[in-house]
């Protein structure tokens, strides 16, 4: 059933949220079915990473021990690291895993065990394409500033990378993680169709005005000019496949993220699983693209992936509402974390799920 203010949506999937480990997992993994989500791409990169397939394996066990419903479907990462060997990759998808995320080393939260050069990984990558595992690239190179890269440019300077590695493995499944940019947006529809692109809610809020003073709109990589937040929303506009959801949404104690010294910087990720269907077709809705709702959340991430619903699939049903205020903050075991848009309100609400 959907109207212009009641809309369904086939068992919404996010295909890139962090849920951490530990007593922060067990606070955030239950929000990932309370902001209407029925399957989790999850990252890799907690401490140490996730780098075997026993450690993924493990992870999901524990994931599925503390998550709000048992319908909701984990689907595992490695990160792409020495440690992965090409005779590997054939085990991976019984096991759960479904990619390998590449972290530029330095550029984002717990990455500083990740590459350098992707040279090295050409058997990898080869065996992957025979193996139908995706590559999921975060798409930023590290500071340099004696050839002008920082974090407002890092990502267009790596697209050159990505254009690269599409034409050199044509059979390999790669999606640009978390794109920014207008340039990131031009890039991706360049590309073949082997590769795809995630957009986060937050990135279709936020510009660089908004994070510059804001800890809790600080995340990596950061929002940046109008022009390019509006090349994000018309790319899900344009009802163009390539584009689909992938939260980011990225939890870390309050404290971490309203803090900075003299010698740190606060944390960088935006949270945004509790809250996060309403949210996204609140932002739809504001630019004209509540039509492409179930297409954004669901159908072109799993037709991508190739991990269609089943027909008795969960249906979430949002409807336009007068308001509703985010909840300030989440604690449980001792920690709190503050959601994306806290106090402020949302016109889109969850009003019934058929699981």
């Amino acid at each position: 059933m959907s109207t212009a203010n009641v809309i369904e949506v086939t068992a919404p999937a996010d295909f890139h949220v962090h849920l951490r480990d530990g007593e922060l997992s067990k606070l955030v993994t239950p929000h990932v079915h309370k902001g209407g989500f029925y399957l989790a791409y999850v990252m890799p990169n907690l401490v140490p990473p996730i780098t075997t397939t026993q450690m993924a394996i493990e992870y999901k066990k524990r994931l599925k021990d503390y998550q709000g419903s048992s319908n909701v479907e984990f689907l595992m990462t490695l990160y792409l690291s020495d440690a992965l060997h090409p005779s590997d990759v054939k085990n991976w998808k019984a096991a759960g895993i479904v990619g390998v995320k590449s972290y530029p080393r330095g550029v984002t939260t717990n990455s500083d065990e990740g590459i350098e050069s992707y040279d090295k990984y050409d058997e990898l990558f080869k065996a992957m394409e025979v193996h139908g595992i995706v590559l999921n690239l975060h798409g930023e190179i590290p500071s340099d500033h004696s050839k002008n890269i920082c974090i407002l440019n890092a990502e267009e300077r790596f697209l050159p990378v990505l254009a690269n590695l599409a034409n050199k493995y044509p059979k390999l499944r790669i999606v640009l993680e978390h794109a920014t940019t207008a340039a990131a947006v031009n890039a991706v529809k360049a590309c073949g169709a082997n590769v795809a692109c995630t957009i986060t809610a937050h990135h279709l809020a936020l510009t660089v005005d908004d994070w510059a003073g804001q800890s809790f709109h600080f995340c990596k990589p950061v929002a940046k000019f109008p022009d390019d937040r509006r090349a994000l929303q018309e790319a899900i506009k344009s009802g163009n496949k390539k584009f689909f959801l992938g939260s980011d949404s990225a939890p870390h104690p309050s404290l971490s993220k309203s803090t900075a010294t003299a010698t740190s910087g606060c944390a960088a990720g935006v949270y945004t699983s509790p809250i996060l269907l309403p949210l996204v077709a609140h932002l739809l809705d504001s630019f004209g693209a509540i039509d492409r709702l179930a297409d954004f959340t669901s159908n072109f991430g799993r037709g991508f992936y190739q991990i269609p619903a089943n027909s008795d699939a969960p249906k979430v049903l949002v409807k336009k509402v007068q308001g509703v205020s985010v909840q300030a903050e989440y604690s449980s075991g001792g920690k709190t974390v503050v959601p994306f848009w806290a106090n402020r309100q949302i016109e889109w609400q969850i009003v019934n799920v058929k699981e």
